[in-house]
């Protein structure tokens, strides 16, 4: 099963987010339930009305958090809203899974305040977060996925719109988006977006409910069955789109999903000695593969084009080997996702000649059909201690495995 969210137009609140999962089919009187049990565990905070209406956003049925509240405070410490949330989540039989989801939403929203104003965790102090506002959406969240059981789904998330202009709040009028939601969103490999709305689209508690929900992130919906879809308005209005936020639920063929980044330079004059140790020096950086590919550019003259596929973490250092190795003068990086049949790593044992090995392999299996793959460091050490073809080791040991009844 596969859940894509789809904030590309009107970005993603708690509220947005919880009414959309409210649509999808969360139980929403255990989630208005759980909300109510959780009052109490948040001093001079009182909810007076809280309820989901069916609305319409131009032309959209949508569901809508109606929440009415009366408190006292204007600002809290963050150790207070975290302590609340993780006694309500505690005190209503949540899974694991699910507390710590909720302690980790509001773990990220006190460690960005932290990171922005320079002051120790322990010392943050909300202000537009101190609502009580804060505990429903991530406490009513947390009950939600549990619900659809979506702890368990590979959740993807397109580009997420943040708005434009400016945005005053207590700390005065800054460019949009603010701070914290940049904070929030920064080393995570979600991809953030601007518009022509001069408004904020993404709120602080949207934004590290939504980090901590997926960190997969695509430009466009992946190939699937749609089962289920759920919008979730948001409070304010536009005239010229719907702020709603779309979910949508469905299968996709059992593919694995990930984004990668793809390195690419062209060579002209890098003997094929260099290039050959290139490949291996890449290899040990971290990079997922490299491909070398011969053409030919302006004016007729021959080229290497190296292509390297890595994860965001070794870009840096890939960069560096590519240019200390070839002189190249420019390096292009783009984002790339990728579909990958599910695999499973698999470890035998086995005497030949004398010798004991172990082999490792990957099995995999798509649309009912099994196969695997030897490890090739495997095949050539064997070859070389046995002193036989890699062809002929390889027949021998995929007839092993088969034997064994360890390919299926």
């Amino acid at each position: 099963m596969v859940v894509v969210i789809d904030p590309q137009v009107a970005g993603i609140s708690g509220d947005m987010l919880l009414s959309s999962l409210v649509d999808l089919g969360a139980d929403k009187t255990r989630i208005i339930n759980g909300i109510k049990d959780s009052e109490k565990f948040l001093s001079n905070s009182t909810i007076n009305k809280i309820d989901f209406q069916t609305i319409q956003k131009h032309g959209i049925n949508c569901q809508q958090l109606i929440l009415e509240i009366n408190e006292e405070p204007h600002e809290r410490k963050g150790s207070e809203i975290k302590k609340a949330i993780s006694d309500s989540t505690k005190a209503l039989g949540l899974s694991d899974k699910s507390q710590v989801f909720a302690e980790s939403c509001i773990n990220t929203l006190i460690s960005s305040e932290s990171k922005i104003h320079g002051i120790p965790e322990d010392s943050v102090h909300f202000h537009e977060a101190s609502s009580i506002d804060t505990l429903v959406d991530i406490v009513g969240v947390s009950i939600a996925l549990e619900d659809l059981g979506l702890f368990d789904e590979k959740i993807i998330c397109l580009p997420v719109s943040v708005g434009g202009g400016t945005v005053t709040f207590s700390h005065g009028t800054m460019s949009n988006p603010a701070s914290a939601i940049l904070e929030i969103f920064k080393k995570s490999n979600l991809i953030v977006k601007g518009n022509n709305a001069k408004e904020e689209l993404t709120t602080p508690t949207g934004a590290c409910i939504l980090v901590n929900m997926t960190d997969i992130a695509m430009e466009y919906y992946p190939s699937m069955k749609i089962d289920s879809i759920g919008y979730g308005a948001g409070q304010k209005n536009f005239e010229t789109f719907s702020n709603s936020l779309k979910i949508i639920r469905g299968s996709n063929n059992n593919f694995d999903v990930d984004s990668v980044k793809i390195l690419e330079t062209n060579v002209d004059d890098v003997s094929g000695e260099i290039l050959g140790n290139l490949i291996e020096k890449i290899m040990t950086k971290g990079a997922k593969d490299v491909s070398i590919y011969h053409g030919i550019t302006k004016k007729g003259r021959p080229t290497n084009l190296v292509s390297v596929i890595c994860n965001d973490e070794n870009v840096d250092t890939i960069v560096d080997t590519l240019v200390l190795e070839t002189g190249t003068l420019g390096v292009r990086i783009s984002d790339s996702n990728r579909f990958i049949v599910p695999r499973t790593i698999h470890e035998l044992s086995l005497i030949l000649d004398g010798h004991s090995f172990k082999v490792n392999y990957k099995k995999s299996t798509f649309k009912g059909k099994t196969d695997f793959k030897i490890e090739f460091d495997d095949l050539k050490k064997i070859s070389e201690i046995l002193d036989k073809p890699i062809k002929e080791i390889e027949s021998l040991l995929r007839k092993e495995i088969e034997r064994l009844g360890n390919s299926t």
